[in-house]
């Protein structure tokens, strides 16, 4: 992932984190309008609840608010953004594994930012609902680990080098995960097969979340998946 000069501001993603840390008021709200689509659709795609992924990309977002003056420059900005959303996700999945649930899509979930007032992210285009639900509870089956990674690789299309860079393992690791995790996902979804023989894409079938407009004014902008 590399850092790149944005659209109206030219500035790079690690100039307006520095920006933020040094108190410009405006810099970390253009940063994460720069990438809220992405961050939004990892965790909506690794939650499969948007109340619960809006509340995940929020905390994140305000762990990201607050740590940018000790970001080191280690890895691109945009790396270190997904890191923090992964691992709230993570965190939120740990503590709801002993009650599992597959919510129904919801029409409408609160996303916000620091110190700005709730927006709604819109209504997902109308899709195959029960296959939907099949796939999710298919991805709620594997192991926290396999899930993220199947999110990143196959869902989101990141390369492994970026995805082990995210989960900060081993990109061995990474390959080991996804394989896993397909293999566990075909026998899960094996009923769906086709007459092609084929089972279901699992990105198709997860749908698209919407996107959420950017706003004028300083903290974060709302989250949307493109």
């Amino acid at each position: 992932m590399i850092d790149r000069p944005g659209d109206p501001d030219g500035r790079t993603d690690e100039e307006l984190l520095r920006a933020h840390a040094a108190g410009d008021p405006d810099a970390f709200g253009e940063l994460f309008r720069r990438h809220r689509d992405r961050l939004w659709a990892v965790a909506l795609r690794t939650l499969a609840d948007r109340e619960e992924a809006a509340d995940a990309l929020q905390d994140a977002l305000l762990s990201a608010h607050r740590a940018a003056a000790r970001f080191r420059g280690d890895s691109a900005v945009t790396t270190w953004l997904h890191r923090i959303v992964v691992n709230s996700c993570v965190d939120r999945l740990r503590r709801r594994r002993s009650q599992p649930t597959v919510p129904l899509p919801e029409e409408e979930s609160p996303v916000r930012g620091p110190g700005r007032s709730v927006t709604r992210e819109p209504v997902a285009p109308a899709v195959d609902h029960d296959t939907v639900l099949v796939v999710r509870e298919a991805l709620a089956a594997l192991a926290v680990e396999q899930r993220t990674a199947i999110v990143l690789v196959d869902l989101q299309g990141y390369s492994v080098a970026e995805a082990a860079e995210i989960l900060e393992v081993a990109e061995g690791t990474v390959k080991s995960r996804c394989a896993r995790g397909r293999a566990r996902l075909a026998v899960l979804l094996g009923h769906l097969r086709t007459g092609s023989g084929r089972a279901p894409d699992p990105t198709g079938n997860l749908g698209r979340a919407g996107h959420v407009p950017s706003r004028s004014g300083h903290g974060a902008p709302e989250g949307g998946e493109r």
